[in-house]
């Protein structure tokens, strides 16, 4: 599978439903149809697009919608969420995060309080990275794949090592930086005084 079939499946998959559950099983279901090699392989390209998403800046981003403090695991988690968004939304978010704002999923949060936001709302999709693992323990009809399937994909992945983020940290607590780097994220989502 080359980066063009994944995205070409992203799409199709958001097309399908906005329910993220809806969407896991339509993707688990599509990929168990295919060989194992290329449910190794659609791991492989979600990877590669998440580490590419692996910069200073979104991750400042996640924090200015998540109200200030984003931990390791939640910045993960949002990269596989805008992977969802598709390869248009994606691309441009990786390109200037600050084009988050024109994202519907982030447009449909502003003025929300965050408690409020439910599961679906959260800009968060941990699933995303098991649907290939569960695809695959479907066709391999094991119920423990875990190891066959890391190895496979750690077999063909470029060793790119886990490098910190890309860029160069900052606070986006810092009104006067994120205001520069992140104007219309800033207007749509201000920090209270409480801010983490």
């Amino acid at each position: 599978m080359d980066i063009d079939s994944f995205w070409k499946l992203i799409e199709e998959c958001r097309r399908q439903t906005r329910d993220r559950d809806e969407r896991l099983a339509w993707l688990r279901d599509e990929l168990s149809r295919r060989p194992l090699t290329e449910i190794v392989q659609f791991q492989v390209r979600l990877d590669e697009v998440t580490h590419e998403a692996f910069t200073w800046d979104l991750w400042a981003a996640a924090e200015r919608i998540f109200g200030g403090w984003c931990s390791d695991d939640g910045f993960c988690y949002f990269g596989l969420w805008m992977v969802g968004l598709g390869w248009d939304a994606f691309s441009r978010a990786v390109a200037d995060p600050d084009a988050l704002a024109d994202a519907p999923e982030v447009q449909c949060l502003v003025a929300r309080p965050r408690e409020l936001w439910n599961d679906d709302d959260w800009p968060e999709w941990e699933s995303l990275d098991y649907v290939a693992k569960e695809a695959y323990g479907l066709l391999a009809d094991v119920d423990d794949c875990d190891d066959a399937f890391y190895e496979a994909v750690e077999a063909e992945q470029d060793n790119v090592g886990s490098r910190g983020p890309f860029g160069e940290q900052w606070d986006v607590r810092s009104e006067a930086k994120a205001s520069r780097k992140l104007p219309r994220l800033s207007a749509m989502f201000p920090l209270g005084p409480l801010a983490r």
